[in-house]
């Protein structure tokens, strides 16, 4: 196991954290199974890390105190009780930290979100919410956490509609006969598994009724709003017209939507340098954005997906939480369908709106830095996902360089490129070459080829 030897100042920065969604502190007398508890809550929500080894002295004014374990090996007892929880897992990772001058070794403990439930060793399960532990009690209680993490899926509910809503219904006639002529309607229907006896399931009505939003109320339609303000929240005040609703069969649902929007949005003004200037996002990041609020909400809960345009923004607010063990840092590089019959099946018609399966996030980040505008944000709230699509520039590449040089004496061409998202490393390239012609920067001395810098110039 690793043990890292800090600074001074970044053990000063530990002792300063705030407790929070993503962050616990405990002292090195918490009992091992006391510790399971906090390691089941961020395994079951969204992962996180726990310092074990930092005394609360006063925690009204945030003042604490290192005392980590005297030796590596009276840690072994709360390593191996985490490691009890799942042991062919891979659900956390532990190291330790030394501190010139501090007594003894503080416990990292990163803790990963699980795809499965993970019970504490008091056989509880156990959630985070901001900086509460809360312990999961109750059947309806547990059913909401599987839900949440995608184990059970509500698409393969069944719906109190009848078989003919989908074995006749134009949609699903108009498939069969672009995508598979030879098929009958109920008995692909059945295979499927979208029919289960006698009544179609939740995934069969999203995808092939007509009208899903009389079998699903309040569950499977979008509401768009339009608010004439850049305020952190819209007002009845602000709305600029009474919100709209989209409906439809998903595949309909997701190209209705994007097309309403792209027309709310061009009708956005804002005060530019030269007067009124319209506001434009990229068709693909409203694209693959609202396409994945359809496709990856939680459809047990009764809720409509909410698109809301502001001056400057435009906000997608889906229900549920990440499902499986995707989280806010790792969205972008990670896969978990909460829908996988919906997501399989929609890909099947025509022009699918999800062509790139799994790389959607990815298109609709790339489009935005083409633009040179911010990266959308995803925020994780309690009960829904909400993603902002900022209509912010982003700093010059000098600009970006010169930020990034008041902390840090050389760039290279890589730190570089990172910082101000160009992708070239000639294009990244010709900027320090820009930068150095106005004495803004100079090569560092001695440093050649790929190990090349640059620096302020003195």
């Amino acid at each position: 196991m690793d043990t890292a030897t800090i600074t001074p100042k970044q053990r000063d920065a530990i002792l300063a954290l705030e407790e929070g969604h993503f962050l616990d502190l405990k002292s090195c007398d918490v009992k091992p199974g006391k510790l399971t508890e906090a390691v089941s809550a961020f395994a079951n929500t969204s992962g996180g890390e726990l310092y074990v080894g930092i005394d609360e002295i006063d925690p009204k004014i945030r003042m604490r105190r290192w005392r980590g374990f005297a030796r590596i090996e009276d840690a072994n007892a709360h390593i191996q009780e985490v490691e009890k929880l799942a042991p062919l897992a891979r659900h956390y990772a532990a190291s330790f930290l030394t501190c010139p001058g501090e007594d003894g070794f503080v416990l990292l403990v990163q803790v990963f979100k699980t795809k499965d439930i993970l019970l504490a060793s008091d056989g509880q399960a156990y959630i985070r919410r901001s900086a509460q532990r809360l312990a999961v009690k109750g059947e309806d209680a547990i059913a909401r956490l599987r839900m949440d993490k995608g184990i059970v899926s509500f698409e393969d509910q069944t719906a109190n509609a009848p078989k003919t809503d989908i074995t006749n219904s134009i949609v699903t006639l108009e498939f069969l006969i672009n995508v598979i002529p030879t098929a009958e309607p109920e008995a692909w229907l059945t295979k499927q598994q979208l029919i289960v006896g006698d009544k179609p399931t939740v995934a069969g009505c999203l995808l092939f009724a007509e009208e899903p939003q009389a079998v699903l109320p309040k569950r499977s339609a979008v509401k768009l709003f339009r608010y004439k303000t850049d305020a952190d929240v819209g007002e009845r005040d602000t709305l600029a017209f009474d919100p709209l609703t989209v409906e439809g069969d998903t595949y309909s649902l997701i190209y209705r939507t994007v097309e309403q929007t792209k027309k709310v949005v061009e009708d956005v003004k804002r005060l530019g340098h030269h007067g009124l200037e319209e506001v434009s996002y990229p068709h693909e990041t409203l694209h693959e954005i609202l396409t994945n609020a359809v496709l990856h909400r939680d459809y047990s809960i009764a809720a409509d997906i909410q698109v809301r345009v502001f001056d400057n923004r435009v906000e997608v607010e889906s229900p549920g939480r990440l499902p499986g063990h995707v989280t806010q840092r790792n969205i972008l590089t990670e896969q978990f369908a909460r829908n996988p019959k919906l997501v399989r099946l929609v890909n099947k018609f025509p022009n699918p709106p999800n062509k790139d399966v799994g790389e959607g996030l990815n298109t609709a980040f790339d489009a935005m830095r083409r633009l040179r505008l911010k990266d959308p944000e995803i925020v994780e709230r309690d009960n829904s996902v909400l993603v902002l699509i900022r209509h912010q520039k982003l700093a010059s590449p000098e600009e970006a360089v010169m930020e990034f040089l008041e902390t840090n004496e050389e760039i290279t061409n890589r730190a570089g490129r990172q910082k101000t998202g160009i992708k070239s490393e000639n294009s990244m390239k010709n900027v320090f070459i820009r930068m150095h012609r106005k004495a803004m920067i100079e090569p560092v001395p001695d440093k050649k080829g790929f190990a090349s810098a640059w620096r302020r110039k003195r």
